[in-house]
């Protein structure tokens, strides 16, 4: 019994390197080729003999990509708050207030989540010429103000909190907006940091969008940079393109890794039953 158990855990353990190495092996390779020398060949070794920081200088430098970098950063400043506020509003009612055709209303929210864009981004780039939001912020942003996901995910938040914190609010003599604001908002801090990273995934490595409403290059974000540098591919560039890789997905790791915790309990919220 012993003896199986010993196999059992080595099989696991065995299992979760593979899995390791399949998961972070194509990230240190690319990190590997941007701390490649100019003089090194890009089919040498694996490992860098001269490892040096001038491919990430250089995205900044050649590849314009110190605007990608403000361009996506302000966007997604911009849209992680706006999500937030109208996802937790949103939900509020769909979870606490009684009213005709909430099921209704919630149905319809959840359909939208099996609508592709690609089905509707043609009316929605036009929609967006004839507001103005071409070439602006307000029209890279207005796709993350709001989600479908996002008004779910909290409602369920919602339900795992006991009605009577709130009753005893009511009594206490709260509107309804101070309920919302001071006793259920609190406690769903770990579901809004969720939905927080997931936002922030959301709008960072956004491609589509912003190639469709960005027709000037001062409005490019990252992931339109990194597509343009990786069409001009060569061979010899091939550095540049992995540090700017490399830039692009490293915030996206530190806030991951930063709320971690945050977010695996935030997660979990969601799943009871609505």
């Amino acid at each position: 019994m012993k003896r199986k158990q010993t196999t059992q855990k080595i099989m696991l353990y065995l299992l979760m390197i593979f899995i390791s190495v399949i998961t972070v092996g194509p990230f240190l390779i690319t990190l590997f080729m941007a701390l490649k020398s100019p003089g090194e060949s890009i089919y040498g070794t694996v490992y860098p003999t001269d490892p040096t920081l001038a491919n990430f200088t250089d995205s900044f430098s050649k590849a314009n990509f110190g605007l990608y970098f403000l361009n996506t950063f302000i966007v997604t400043a911009i849209a992680i708050p706006l999500n937030l506020l109208f996802c937790s509003l949103a939900a509020y009612p769909l979870a606490r207030m009684d009213f005709r055709g909430r099921g209704v209303v919630l149905s319809l929210i959840i359909a939208t989540m099996m609508v592709p864009f690609q089905l509707y981004m043609a009316p929605l780039f036009q929609l967006a010429g004839e507001l103005g939001l071409r070439n602006s912020y307000i029209g890279l942003v207005v796709m993350q103000v709001a989600t479908a996901f996002g008004i779910y995910l909290m409602r369920q938040a919602y339900l795992r909190i006991p009605k009577e914190l709130e009753e005893s609010a009511y009594l206490d003599g709260a509107n309804r907006f101070q309920v919302w604001y001071r006793v259920a908002l609190p406690l769903v801090k770990p579901t809004l940091v969720t939905l927080a990273i997931f936002t922030f995934m959301g709008t960072w490595g956004d491609y589509l969008w912003p190639l469709l409403n960005s027709t000037e290059s001062s409005m490019y974000t990252l992931s339109i940079g990194l597509a343009q540098l990786s069409q001009n591919f060569d061979g010899s560039n091939l550095k540049l393109i992995s540090a700017a890789s490399i830039l692009t997905t490293i915030p996206t790791l530190i806030l991951f890794m930063a709320l971690q915790k945050y977010f695996i309990s935030g997660a979990t919220d969601g799943a009871v039953k609505g």
